[in-house]
């Protein structure tokens, strides 16, 4: 295939939402209100979270995590999108493009992993509730949101150098951001090997955590029946049922999005499921802890004035 101008591709182009011409306004408006309600709610939890001495435990150390990561993953990505949804959308060098992929990787695998490790604190409180201050200590903590960032760096740094090792032919990229798939699209080189490879790195990736997951859960199933009164195990589920919720969706997209076989995509559906990852579930996260979460609600009034802090 011959290379575009007969020189090696600098920079790369984003076709955005350019099936979606006569309603771009109306996207940025919509994308804009969401980002801007992101950004305001997990900066809130992480502040009120890092204030509260009510909330500082393991369960909320790792929503803090989360939501940073959550926070800094919308940054690397949504306000590129909405510049080219209102026209002032710029190329991309590579080098950007690399960096860009690098930090949207790194913060995808770190939030699968910090969501394991959530529910795993969940599995100690519940089933080992004895040894839960000893099992799920500071330094304990600490390893386990080290060990999710580590693996994130690892994935990233394997998956980026991979991917810009190949020879560009093409410099559009049909989507609003530099994503594995379809930057290798514009590879000159035949890219099945590299396929095959991201394929079962994204399954790991996701599997991996979605099984130490049920894992966790099939105990504290197990566990909490084993409770002898309806409201004992009615307070036990209730603790889990703001981490499913996130997990449901975070997993389910995730999924969607990365194991479905590549015949199957087309365009705009991998668009639209790219912005439920990328805009809506980071919202969601603080959403479902805030509203579903009584000690956040607590916290949050105590933060404005309508009680102490400690």
């Amino acid at each position: 295939m011959k290379r575009e101008n007969d020189t090696v591709v600098s920079e790369f182009v984003f076709q955005g939402f350019c099936s979606f011409r006569e309603h771009k306004l109306p996207l940025f408006v919509v994308f804009l209100a969401l980002y801007l309600l992101t950004l305001a709610s997990n900066v809130v939890i992480v502040t009120v979270i890092g204030l509260d001495r009510h909330l500082h435990t393991p369960m909320y150390f790792f929503l803090s995590m989360l939501s940073a990561s959550e926070t800094v993953y919308t940054l690397v990505i949504v306000p590129r999108m909405l510049c080219g949804l209102v026209g002032l959308g710029r190329p991309i060098p590579v080098a950007g493009c690399a960096t860009q992929m690098f930090f949207f990787i790194t913060l995808a695998v770190n939030n699968c992993f910090l969501l394991t490790a959530m529910g795993y604190d969940r599995y100690v409180a519940i089933c080992h509730p004895l040894r839960y201050s000893v099992l799920m200590g500071r330094r304990a903590c600490i390893q386990l949101a080290g060990g999710a960032c580590s693996l994130g760096l690892l994935v990233a740094a394997t998956q980026v150098s991979a991917v810009f090792r190949q020879p560009f032919c093409r410099k559009e990229v049909a989507h609003y951001f530099c994503d594995i798939r379809p930057v290798m699209q514009l590879s000159c080189a035949d890219t099945g090997l590299h396929d095959m490879i991201n394929f079962a790195v994204s399954s790991l990736v996701i599997l991996v955590p979605v099984g130490l997951v049920c894992v966790s859960y099939g105990l504290i199933v197990s566990a909490v029946l084993r409770v002898a009164s309806a409201e004992g195990r009615r307070k036990a589920f209730a603790t889990c049922v703001s981490h499913l919720t996130v997990v449901v969706v975070h997993y389910g997209c995730a999924s969607i999005a990365y194991l479905k076989p590549k015949s199957e995509s087309s365009r705009d559906e991998d668009q639209l499921i790219s912005v439920t990852y990328t805009v809506v579930t980071p919202l969601l996260n603080p959403m479902v802890y805030t509203l579903r979460n009584k000690e956040v609600r607590i916290a949050l009034r105590r933060a404005v004035g309508r009680g102490p802090l400690a």
